[in-house]
């Protein structure tokens, strides 16, 4: 009987081992030639430029350290919690880019995550968003790519430990997590909410960032958009948990999509920066405002945004006070003396280019990286608002400096519980800064 048992058990494991397999295998798909250019139409390659632009194609897929590479030739280093990984070339190069990939290549490897090889390719690369992508705007972002410089560059190895570097195991992961398909309206809402959902649920995977992990590298399905740590940065709630007192409204969200800059809530910075300035910046204006549509309703805006007038009443009020006469605080001092003069607001709202704290995501998250990834880093011209810096202050203050106005601002500019290890926290975050910015203040 016992044997009966163990050889029924090991045919049943047998034929779920063929069933992966089976599964899990994909075919190569042949090289080609790389395609002329005169093979797409002008128009094709604007379309495809946009797509590109709207999901960022250039900010993964473009080494920023060891002195930065040519664009879209990979190499970008993604820090996971499971080791380094490294972005393909997705340049034209037929040897170490994407030359040589027909279009059928290319539309599996967005819809399913699957290389021309047959290789599952990691979810660092975010197909679980691509595969919502139309045939046509894939279409359209591969006339793009391959109309590029093409670019002869190797990535380095990913440094994924075993056995997680055998892509065969992805299938698995696939089995779990991914579900494909492209998007399909949801007829509850307009055509500008659902080109917003579109967009953002699919090629600009905003979730990819704004949404957790977990333990297998999977956003939570049950928490979606409630925040995450991305890059040493925390990507802040894009729903109605984000904790600000004033409302994310579909005019602010626009306004700091567009231009990098929200009247209430202040500048882009961090990984966020490029994504107006670089990107959104260049792609039609319906569509940032189908984004921003979107998000209006997923953050409940106009249900909350009634609470916004006495929230920035409570703000002005306590700007105005760090100004007016003498002082015996000693953080409210230290805050005086390097960051009031810029940051003071009188009513009715704050001044553009000088964004009022209480307002900011920085001071109503759970932990104080943000704020200490500004002052560390502080923003160039390029970042946040155009044309407006804030130095670095990342030799002026010190661990104890930085703990100091943090707890200070934390305590009159929120009615949250205060931070803990304040200055335990500011210097882990100063060691993720490995280069010291040229714009800091001494």
């Amino acid at each position: 009987m016992i044997k009966r048992l163990l050889a029924g058990a090991a045919a049943i494991g047998a034929i779920g081992g063929l069933g992966f397999l089976y599964y899990a295998w994909y075919p190569p798909i042949e090289p080609v030639e790389p395609p002329d250019r005169g093979s797409f139409s002008a128009e094709q390659i604007e379309r495809g430029r946009i797509v590109a632009a709207e999901g960022y194609c250039a900010e993964c897929h473009t080494r920023t350290d060891n002195g930065g590479g040519p664009e879209l030739a990979g190499d970008y280093k993604m820090d996971t919690p499971f080791g380094a990984i490294y972005s393909s070339n997705i340049t034209p190069d037929p040897e170490t880019g994407i030359g040589n990939w027909s279009e059928e290549a290319f539309q599996r490897a967005m819809h399913l995550g699957v290389s021309r090889k047959g290789v599952h390719l990691i979810p660092a690369f975010p197909f679980d968003h691509f595969t919502k992508m139309t045939d046509q705007d894939v279409s359209d972002l591969y006339a793009y790519l391959m109309t590029r410089p093409a670019v002869h560059m190797t990535r380095r190895p990913n440094e994924l430990p075993f056995p997680l570097s055998l892509r065969l195991l992805q299938a698995g992961w696939k089995l779990l997590y991914f579900t494909p398909g492209v998007y399909k309206p949801d007829p509850r809402h307009d055509a500008l909410w659902n080109r917003g959902a579109y967009l953002s649920e699919g090629n600009a995977h905003c979730g990819a960032c704004h949404t957790p992990r977990d333990f297998m590298g999977a956003e939570k399905k049950s928490a979606p958009y409630d925040g995450a740590v991305v890059d040493n940065w925390i990507a802040p709630p894009l729903n109605e948990h984000n904790p600000t007192p004033t409302t994310w409204t579909e005019d602010e969200l626009f306004q700091y999509l567009r231009f990098g800059v929200a009247p209430l809530h202040g500048p882009a910075g961090g990984p966020m920066s490029p994504v107006p300035h670089r990107f959104l910046s260049t792609v039609p204006e319906e569509d940032v405002h189908a984004i921003a549509h979107y998000f209006a309703d997923v953050d409940h805006a106009a249900e909350r945004e009634k609470h916004d007038k006495a929230a920035l009443a409570r703000a002005m009020e306590q700007s105005k006070i760090d100004l007016v006469g003498p002082t015996v605080d000693p953080d409210a001092k230290l805050y005086q003396g390097a960051c009031a003069a810029c940051h003071y607001n009188a009513a009715p709202s704050p001044v553009l280019g000088r964004p009022d704290l209480a307002l900011n995501n920085a001071l109503w998250l759970d932990e104080p990286t943000n704020l200490y990834q500004v002052i560390l880093h502080g923003l160039t011209a390029e970042e946040g608002q155009t044309g407006v810096a804030m130095p670095s202050f990342y030799n002026a203050l010190s661990d104890q400096d930085m703990a100091r106005i943090a707890a200070y601002l934390r305590r009159t500019r929120t009615t949250l519980p205060p931070w803990t290890d304040l200055e335990k926290k500011a210097a882990a975050v100063r060691k993720t800064i490995t280069t010291i910015p040229v714009n800091s203040s001494h």
